[in-house]
């Protein structure tokens, strides 16, 4: 789908019914941050997705929910397998975080396009999306992320390697990984080195 000529969806098609779905950001928020929550097993993370996006409706084929659940957090575009596994110390490279970042994020709403998510009553997660990926590089959540993106290389001098390091501290984000991800993380990375 493109933002620019289709119209946005609000409903989706789960066996063969229209099915009025949530597109408010604030529940693709809320989605996102269920996701990441490692304290809700994968069952109750089923249930409680299919609550917000289609709190009226009772949903029989689940799978083919969650699967339109997924499109539409996506964009609209389908999720592609790559098959291949991700490099393990980009594996969980978070670069904003909808919970830690939130001041961050209100700020430069307001800033860049002055509207005011506490009081926006309603906009389309594709829009909050296309808003937010857009967001200037002067802003000042964009100059975090850049931060907690940025690799330190040999080619940078000693005082630019000091400077992102030391930003990178500044604006890490809290892990969020249980105990035993960062453990199974470890080993990969032992592995990796092997």
């Amino acid at each position: 789908m493109n933002i620019l000529i289709d119209k946005l969806p609000c409903s989706v098609v789960i066996d063969n019914i229209d099915t009025e779905i949530v597109s408010d950001f604030r529940t693709s928020i809320l989605f996102e941050q269920l996701m990441k929550d490692n304290t809700v097993n994968d069952d109750v993370k089923i249930e409680l997705a299919l609550n917000l996006y289609f709190p009226k409706q009772y949903i029989i084929n689940t799978v083919d929910a969650v699967n339109k659940i997924i499109w539409f957090y996506s964009g609209g575009k389908e999720m592609k397998d790559s098959g291949s596994k991700s490099n393990s110390s980009n594996k969980h490279l978070n670069i904003y975080d909808f919970e830690q970042d939130a001041d961050y994020i209100y700020a430069a709403f307001m800033e860049q396009y002055k509207i005011d998510l506490a009081d926006i009553d309603y906009l389309h997660w594709w829009k909050f999306k296309s808003l937010f990926y857009g967001l200037n590089k002067d802003i000042q959540l964009s100059k975090i992320m850049f931060y907690r993106s940025i690799e330190l290389t040999d080619d940078m001098t000693k005082n630019e390697r000091k400077f992102y390091r030391d930003m990178k501290r500044l604006y890490a984000l809290e892990d969020m990984r249980s105990e035993e991800e960062k453990e199974q993380d470890f080993n990969d990375c032992l592995a990796g080195m092997f």
